[in-house]
C-alpha cells in the first residue's frame, strides 16, 4: 500500500470528481492516496470525515483503502455505509460533519468507479480536484492516527423523505432504482407511503443487469414506461447508479426533461418564495426560462454541472435549481444538494395535493422541438479553442450570443448552444425552435459554425 507520494492517471481527476476504470486508471492506491490528501484539503484537517459507497462490485474494497488512508492521515471516518450519494450529503449535514468522500461511479458503466467530495456542506471540485492531487504528487500529507466510526443514517434519512409527502390523494407509481444504489432506501421508503407502488430492478447490484444506470438516455427507461402501461400507474420514476438524477414518465409513458420537472416545482416553490431565482443550466429550454418569468420568479442561467450549479444557488439564495441532466436541487425545506429520492417524493407529493395528472401538466407547457443532447468528437487540447473560436466569430457578426458556458445563440428561429464537455473529449450541442422548418435551420447555422473550425458535424 502507498506509503509516499503518489501520482493519479492524467484522466481521473475531473472538473467534479475523481473517474476512471478500475484496474485500469483508477485502483485501491489511489483511494488510499485521495484519504491521505483530503484532510491537507481542509480548513482544521477535516477531524471527521463522513465516507459512504454505491453498489459497485469494486465500491466496498475502494472505500477501505479510502478509510486506511483518512485513518494514516490522522482523521475520524465516520462511515455510513452503501446507499446513494445524498445519503452521504444528508450525514454531513446532519451530522455537522467537516467533510464527505463517496466512493461512487455515478452513471457509469459497471467497470468505472470514482469520488465525489465535500468540503464542510460545499461542493468539491475545479481547482481544488486539481490541488488534491497536488498534493498526493508532493506527498504533502497530515500524519497521524485516527479511527473510524460505523454510523447509522439510512432511517433518518428515510424518516425526512418520508415526511415530504403530506397530500391524501392515493397514486399509483412505478419506481425504477436501476440496480443502483438507492435501491435498499426505496424499499424502506416505499413501505409506508401512501398510495400503490410498483417496483422494477430494485436490488442492489453493481453489473446493472437490467439496463445502464442513466435515467437521462431514453432506452433505459423503456421497462418503466411499460411498467407505468401495464399498471396504469400516475407516473413513473427512475433513478441513476448512486441516486443524484432522476428520470420522470407520465402516465401516458412520456419522458419529462429536467427541465420540465424543474418548471412544475417552480410553480410550486414560488408560491413560498415569490420573486425568488430559479437557475438551470445553459441546456435547458427557453420554455423553462419563461415560465419561471411568467410565475413571478427570476430565471437564471448557469453553468453545466452539479457542482457549479450548487455553489450559485447557494451565493445567489435560490431555492430551487436543475440541470437537464437530472440533477435537481432544492433549498426550499431541504438542503440545497442535488438528491434525487428527495426530488421524487416532492413530485409525489406535489401531484398528490392537488388533482392535475402529471399527464395534464405536460400537455399544458408551451409547444418546444428540440434536438437531444448531441455530442461530437473533439480532442481534449482543441476542445475550448473551437468554443473560443465560434464565440468570436458570432460576437464580431453581431449575433446574440450567451457565453456563460460555451455558446447559446438566439436567432429569429429559437436557440442552439454549442459547449465543450468539462469530463470528456467531446463538443456538446443543443437546438430549440417552434417550428420544424426553424429547427432545421438552427442545425444547418451549428453545422456551419462547426465545419468553420474544422469540425465535421454527424448528420443531425
Amino acid at each position: 500500500m502507498l506509503t509516499q507520494r503518489h501520482t493519479f492517471h492524467p484522466t481521473v481527476l475531473r472538473e467534479y470528481d475523481v473517474r476512471g476504470i478500475v484496474g485500469e486508471t483508477l485502483g485501491e492506491a489511489d483511494a488510499y492516496a485521495i484519504g491521505r490528501s483530503f484532510p491537507a484539503m481542509l480548513d482544521n484537517g477535516g477531524a471527521r470525515i463522513g465516507v459512504g459507497f454505491d453498489g459497485r462490485l469494486s465500491s466496498p474494497a475502494l472505500e477501505g483503502a479510502l478509510v486506511r488512508g483518512l485513518s494514516d492521515a490522522g482523521v475520524t471516518a465516520v462511515r455510513v455505509g452503501r446507499g446513494p450519494t445524498p445519503m452521504l450529503y444528508f450525514a454531513v449535514h446532519t451530522m455537522d460533519l467537516d467533510g464527505g468522500i463517496m466512493v461512487t461511479g455515478s452513471h457509469n458503466p459497471p467497470t468505472h468507479n470514482g469520488f465525489k467530495m465535500m468540503r464542510g456542506k460545499k461542493a468539491f471540485y475545479g481547482a481544488d480536484i486539481s490541488a488534491l492531487g497536488d498534493v498526493a504528487k508532493s506527498g504533502g500529507y497530515r500524519t497521524g492516527i485516527g479511527r473510524n466510526e460505523q454510523v447509522t443514517v439510512a432511517a433518518a434519512y428515510v424518516a425526512k423523505l418520508r415526511a415530504t409527502v403530506q397530500g391524501s390523494r392515493p397514486l399509483t407509481v412505478a419506481w425504477d432504482p436501476g440496480n443502483g444504489a438507492a435501491g435498499d432506501i426505496l424499499a424502506a421508503l416505499l413501505h409506508d407511503l401512501p398510495g400503490r407502488h410498483i417496483v422494477i430492478n430494485g436490488t442492489i447490484d453493481g453489473r446493472f443487469p437490467a439496463h445502464h444506470p442513466d435515467p437521462t438516455v431514453p432506452e433505459n427507461l423503456v421497462e418503466l414506461q411499460t411498467t407505468v402501461a401495464a399498471y396504469r400507474c400516475d407516473l413513473g420514476i427512475a433513478f441513476d447508479g448512486d441516486g443524484d438524477r432522476i428520470g420522470v414518465v407520465d402516465g401516458q409513458g412520456r419522458i419529462l426533461w429536467g427541465d420540465q420537472l424543474l418548471a412544475l416545482f417552480a410553480g410550486d416553490v414560488l408560491t413560498r418564495h415569490p420573486g425568488a431565482t430559479i437557475i438551470a443550466d445553459v441546456k435547458a429550454s427557453q420554455t423553462l426560462f419563461d415560465e419561471v418569468a411568467r410565475l413571478g420568479g427570476r430565471p437564471l442561467m448557469w453553468k453545466c454541472g452539479h457542482s457549479l450549479i450548487k455553489s450559485k444557488m447557494a451565493k445567489v439564495g435560490s431555492p430551487l435549481a436543475g440541470e437537464m441532466s437530472g440533477h435537481i436541487f432544492f433549498a426550499d425545506g431541504y438542503f440545497g444538494f442535488d438528491d434525487a429520492l428527495y426530488a421524487a417524493v416532492r413530485l409525489v407529493d406535489l401531484l398528490a395535493r392537488g388533482d392535475r395528472s402529471l399527464a395534464a401538466f405536460k400537455d399544458a407547457l408551451p409547444a418546444a422541438i428540440n434536438t437531444p443532447e448531441m455530442r461530437f468528437a473533439c480532442a481534449e487540447e482543441r476542445k475550448f479553442t473551437v468554443i473560443d473560436e465560434v464565440r468570436d466569430r458570432l460576437q464580431r457578426q453581431g449575433a446574440r450570443v450567451d457565453a456563460i458556458d460555451g455558446v447559446r445563440v438566439s436567432t429569429a428561429d429559437g436557440w442552439w448552444l454549442l459547449r465543450a464537455s468539462n469530463t470528456q473529449a467531446v463538443l456538446v450541442a443543443r437546438c430549440e425552435s417552434s417550428s420544424e422548418s426553424g429547427l432545421t435551420r438552427l442545425k444547418i447555422d451549428l453545422s456551419g459554425e462547426l465545419r468553420r473550425s474544422g469540425i465535421e458535424p454527424p448528420p443531425m
